[in-house]
């Protein structure tokens, strides 16, 4: 797409969903200059009186629906399968590929994203995104079919390729809806659903596993279908050479940036888990990992045509608003990680009733979310709306300090929502900063950057906090006066444990158990240490952003045309 302007037909040109004409050609080569101000990128609205009101048609919430359905189902699909891994690894005979079976969805969802960023400008919008739909529904026929590790690794492999796509066309396609202003509000909507995805996962998991695991893979194909039809009849098709397009894909610096994210999240994931820390494997693949990331960004910085541009993180608020992404996942993730272990570990709940303990955070992150990108839209800010939001973590964080085996079920049940709703809100008030600095040209490619960032700080948020957990507990295990106990607790075994708590603790003298839980409750005690300590740092970073101007105005190529009426007729909506 760089270089020459993409053409359109003059006579029908794109609108977007407020009736303004998209430019008539866009440039795929945004100026290499950072913009601090939305006024300088040219997207300010500068009339004294306020943009008429939009008013969306029936296709665009067809559209939106569609987008929800799509967030709940992929985030689904990365929380239900963790209850129903032993089974599934037992019944396929996998136990030596146990690791590639629960991170090969993982691993393909991450490595890809920056590539489809760079595919939905050279493609438009509607192409990866069904082509990621179909992927997502295949890999889950080829999972749920599987009779061996090998075949159901690849049929995760191949979901994790289609979900990796639909994490960043999510965002992307709404983006593309509204205005950057409204924005908010509309991801908030969107991605809420993947927060209660992540809190119905396990239960939904322990129920299907219960039946048919098969079922957790399944069901997938036909909710896959529903989004399929809008997002093939409603998104518009890009116009223009697909061949003199294609040339401007950033293919050397995806040949680099791939085998590198491979090697990085290879020595996170395997760690500790499949090899010790100090193995020379895990070490020479971070190393390669590290220095690949290097070359990488050195090359885009020399690259006609780059999938992740630099100056995406030359613009001081683009910039502290990737770090916030980043600090926001890894404190989200740990809180979705090692909450359960407290519920079974400390309070001995069942798998499926520490699913349902987890159900504040899922309200916490929908109310938040929601709040946060109403709160965007009508005040048109964020940096409060931000620091708001990771001063509530802190407190959230700070009071699961507090967490033993006697806290009561309303407090902490207060304590998940106060975290995660603090943690929800950047779901929906973060990407509005990032590309409030921006070209609306970047919106692709800083949005999928946005993705990836945020995928990787999952991945982190597990692999940190749970090299702090184990430590924790192996300092600790000579307060268990069993040695058989601290056998099954010692080097990584205590989160497993964890699952079978309940069965465990009625076969134990009380006075035992009780030596068990103490150290569970002190050994988790610096995962929320490190949860508030990032949250502070989110924190202080706030005040280093700019306070943008948020344009209330949509000049995109890939917006819906709305009803020429509707356009013509002072173009108004009511959101």
């Amino acid at each position: 797409m760089a270089g020459d302007p993409i053409a359109v037909d003059s006579e029908k040109p794109p609108t977007g969903l407020s009736g303004i004409t998209a430019t008539d050609a866009i440039s795929s080569s945004p100026s290499s200059e950072p913009v601090e101000s939305a006024q300088n990128a040219g997207f300010q609205h500068t009339e004294s009186h306020p943009p008429p009101r939009q008013k969306h048609s029936l296709r665009f919430w067809v559209i939106i629906l569609a987008l929800s359905l799509l967030a709940f189902i992929s985030a689904l699909d990365t929380m239900i399968v963790t209850t129903a891994l032993p089974t599934i690894t037992k019944e396929l005979g996998g136990a030596a590929e146990y690791i590639w079976i629960g991170n090969s969805f993982v691993f393909a969802s991450s490595v890809l994203q920056p590539l489809v960023g760079q595919l939905a400008d050279i493609l438009g919008r509607k192409i990866p995104t069904t082509i990621s739909i179909l992927f997502f529904l295949v890999g889950s026929g080829i999972a749920g079919g599987a009779n061996n590790s090998a075949t159901f690794i690849a049929g995760r492999t191949v979901q994790g390729i289609g979900a990796g796509g639909i994490y960043v066309l999510i965002d992307i396609v709404c983006c593309d809806l509204v205005s950057l202003r409204d924005r908010g509000k509309y991801l908030g909507i969107v991605n809420a659903w993947a927060g209660v995805a992540a809190a119905l996962g396990p239960v939904l998991g322990g129920v299907l596993t219960q039946v048919d695991w098969r079922w957790i893979f399944w069901m997938n194909i036909p909710i896959c279908v529903l989004p399929l039809v809008p997002i093939a009849l409603f998104l518009p098709t890009k116009r223009g050479n697909l061949l003199s397009r294609l040339r401007t894909l950033d293919y050397l610096g995806t040949a680099i940036f791939i085998p590198s994210v491979i090697a990085v999240l290879f020595g996170l994931v395997a760690g500790g888990v499949q090899y010790p820390w100090s193995s020379w494997r895990v070490i020479l693949t971070l190393v390669l990992g590290f220095l690949g990331w290097v070359a990488f960004h050195v090359q885009q910085h020399f690259a006609s045509h780059p999938s992740v541009p630099t100056r995406l993180f030359s613009n001081r608020t683009s910039a502290i608003g990737f770090a916030l992404t980043f600090l926001g996942s890894v404190a989200l993730q740990t809180l979705g990680y090692f909450l359960p272990v407290y519920f079974q570990a400390v309070l001995t709940t069942s798998v499926r009733q520490s699913g349902i303990n987890f159900l504040p955070v899922a309200i916490g992150c929908l109310f938040f979310a929601a709040i946060a990108g109403i709160s965007l839209s009508v005040l048109s800010i964020y940096k409060p709306i931000h620091a708001i939001a990771f001063g509530l973590s802190i407190l959230g964080y700070g009071l699961f300090t507090l967490l033993d085996e006697s806290t009561s079920t309303v407090a902490w049940a207060f304590f998940e929502i106060i975290a995660a709703g603090g943690l929800g809100m950047t779901i929906s008030a973060v990407l509005p900063a990032i590309l409030a600095g921006l070209s609306p040209d970047d919106v692709a490619s800083a949005t999928a950057t946005f993705s990836f960032i945020k995928t990787f700080g999952f991945i982190w948020g597990v692999t940190v906090p749970s090299v702090i957990f184990n430590s924790a507990i192996n300092k600790r295990l000579r307060q268990i006066s069993s040695l058989s106990l601290q056998d099954q607790l010692r080097d990584g075994g205590a989160y497993s444990f964890a699952s079978q708590a309940r069965l465990i603790s009625a076969t134990l003298d009380s006075s035992l158990w009780s030596e068990v839980v103490n150290v569970y409750v002190e050994s988790l005690k610096p995962i929320w240490w490190f949860g508030l300590a990032l949250s502070v740092l989110a924190f202080l970073l706030v005040f280093l952003e700019k306070e943008l101007p948020l344009s209330k105005e949509l000049t995109t190529e890939y917006g819906l045309e709305e009803n020429k009426q509707s356009i013509t007729n002072e173009n108004t909506i009511e959101a």
